[in-house]
């Protein structure tokens, strides 16, 4: 099956553009918080966090790839110790203990080295009672946004939302009854990858997700310093 020409998305900035009239309800409130899942969503996050005038910080999240098969999740790992399996993928990819281990700290220290690259000395941000929109640029088992859901629960937020480009409708329903709403504007039926329905999906660098994310807290902090200006 090939995509249908409406349904192609050109690439991540496209995708984020496409996400912003559902989220419109959000625009401009000082509760809500966009974070995105690196490297991949950051693109698509910046221009709905930048459209809707809102905050954008990270959900930092790795897949744990079965080892001979690294495009299936096995479960996937987020920060703040968060580990959640995909009990299908291990029934279909049996692995040993000592395996799995392996890749839990092969992508633990990746997490860890992410957080401090992209973060640097900047406090996480905090996200009790707040709307907290998760974006990434597509969904394909779902296993890294259930992980990111999870750890953004512990916060205690007011309202939690998934926003992506693209994802099959199994997965989109099995992630909707985990959140209070679920932004996804194409369901096909048979996904095969989430980069066949990009025109460009090359991949985000590490330099790109640091210039988006500089970008835009530089522009969140000059609009505070506004509203404390003169009046």
């Amino acid at each position: 099956m090939s995509p249908s020409s409406h349904m192609i998305l050109q690439d991540r900035p496209a995708a984020g553009r496409r996400l912003v009239a559902p989220l419109q309800a959000y625009a401009q409130r000082p509760d809500v918080i966009v974070l995105a899942l690196p490297r991949g969503g950051v693109p698509v996050a910046y221009e709905v966090a930048t459209a809707l005038d809102v905050r954008l910080d990270l959900m930092l999240v790795r897949k744990l790839g079965v080892p001979s098969h690294e495009e299936f999740a096995m479960g996937a790992i987020a920060s703040g110790g968060i580990q959640i399996l995909n009990q299908q993928a291990l029934r279909a990819h049996p692995i040993d203990k000592a395996a799995f281990d392996a890749v839990v700290v092969r992508e633990t220290r990746e997490l860890l080295r992410r957080e401090q690259v992209y973060r640097g000395t900047r406090a996480p941000v905090q996200l009790k009672d707040q709307v907290v929109i998760l974006i990434d640029d597509g969904l394909a088992t779902g296993a890294s946004m259930m992980a990111a859901i999870h750890a953004v629960r512990v916060h205690g937020p007011s309202r939690i939302v998934v926003a992506v480009p693209v994802g099959p409708p199994e997965t989109v329903e099995a992630l909707r009854g985990e959140v209070d709403e679920l932004v996804c504007p194409i369901m096909p039926e048979w996904l095969m990858s989430i980069g066949h329905w990009y025109m460009d999906f090359s991949q985000t660098s590490d330099a790109e997700v640091m210039q988006l994310l500089q970008r835009a807290w530089a522009k969140k902090t000059s609009s505070q310093n506004d509203n404390f200006g003169p009046r």
